[in-house]
């Protein structure tokens, strides 16, 4: 009898190992295989979440197929205790390590809802954003300038939302004026500025902040990028440049930057200035103009006048020789590079072309003729012809 409880006993140990060898086996199955999901989806982590309470969400959202094997295989891999807040885009079909993954990686959420505010030239705007997880892009949900319009109820409704991101945008080309002037009317950003900092000291860059951030901190942080790219940079500055610290080949690259708006001319357009400034002959670029007219302080949005272009200023490169004192704009990273790594070329001038870029010459025949093809380009435009020309 004893003989036959201990057959038993044996034979029911090793079904129970099978069963259990069995269970860990579908256990790391379902764990690693693709989940449930067809589409992509926003998983969102509160702040101090419960590894339980995530799992349970996970589940009741289709997105994995058991809460208890999540848990089990997170403990198990050490990272359960690892989850970071905010909301997070999951891909269709994600297993559940690839999902464990992506809520403890941590770093900047990638999904939800943002406001950008982006500070541009002419203008800036807020703009509401929501990701759609089904084509992984961005959808505009409101836009308002916020120095002309009040705040829409749905940009009121969605900064109740805590998980709301917010981040601020400089385009390349603005000055410092503008980019104080815009701080001052962002809602979600708190303190004082109380200078102006100095004209290109400002990293044109996307930064992430959080509502309540102190405004004088951003701008720290704004010219410490640029401190950053300027150093970077001017150590790797081609030989023979005629500038005489980093400070100059700022102000150069803030001409650059206000010169073209095409990417792949700036090179040129920097080849041009250092040309003109070893050959000991004057700049004469309207923007540099404009400035010593508006300081800075907004767009001109009209020509330059003849009288302007003849009037004595600091920054009337058509009447002082070498670059103006200070930079007129706060250029981004591929101005200034452009600007220690001129291309080689022998142009002296360049004149707009019409078509958003402008065609450069080595000779002032050559100039010319570019010029009249300017003007006639110009006239049918319907523009008055009274701007100064370009490297002229």
């Amino acid at each position: 009898m004893w003989r036959a409880i201990a057959s038993n006993t044996l034979t029911l140990f090793i079904f129970l190992l099978i069963m259990a060898a069995g269970l860990l086996a579908w256990g790391r199955k379902e764990y690693s295989e693709p989940g449930p999901m067809a589409e992509a989806a926003c998983v969102k982590v509160d702040r101090g979440a419960s590894l339980s309470s995530v799992s349970r969400t996970l589940e009741s959202q289709g997105i994995i197929s058991d809460a208890r094997i999540f848990r089990i295989g997170a403990d198990y891999s050490g990272q359960g205790r690892g989850l970071k807040f905010g909301s997070y885009l999951v891909p269709a079909g994600a297993s559940m390590v690839e999902v464990l993954e992506i809520i403890t990686a941590g770093g900047q959420s990638t999904c939800g809802r943002d406001v950008n505010f982006r500070i541009g030239i002419a203008s800036a705007d807020v703009i509401l954003r929501e990701l759609d997880p089904a084509t992984n892009r961005y959808v505009q949900v409101v836009s308002f300038d916020p120095s002309l319009d009040a705040a829409p109820q749905q940009y009121l409704d969605a900064v109740d939302d805590k998980d709301l991101r917010y981040r601020v945008t400089l385009a390349e080309g603005v000055t410092s004026w503008q980019v104080v002037e815009m701080l001052r009317r962002t809602e979600f950003l708190e303190g004082t500025i109380d200078e102006i900092p100095a004209e290109g000291s400002l990293a044109p860059d996307s930064y992430e902040v959080v509502r309540g951030d102190d405004r004088a901190a951003l701008v720290k942080a704004m010219q410490d990028r640029q401190a950053k790219v300027l150093a970077e940079l001017w150590a790797e500055r081609a030989p023979d440049l005629p500038y005489a610290s980093a400070e100059e080949a700022l102000i150069m690259a803030s001409i650059v930057e206000k010169e073209t708006g095409v990417a792949e001319e700036r090179k040129q357009v920097a080849s041009v200035f250092v040309n003109r400034m070893r050959q000991g002959m004057k700049l004469q670029t309207d923007p540099t103009v404009i400035y010593g007219v508006t300081n800075g302080k907004g767009i001109l949005g009209r020509g330059l006048r003849r009288s302007e272009l003849r009037r004595e200023t600091p920054y009337n490169t058509y009447v002082i020789n070498g670059l103006p004192p200070t930079p007129i704009a706060n250029p981004g990273r591929l101005s200034i590079e452009a600007t220690l790594n001129p291309d080689d070329t022998p142009f002296i001038f360049f004149v707009a072309d019409g078509t958003g870029g402008h065609a450069f010459a080595v000779t002032l025949d050559e100039h010319n003729a570019n010029v009249v093809k300017w003007r006639a380009i110009e006239a049918q435009q319907g523009k008055d012809g009274e701007t100064g020309v370009q490297g002229n």
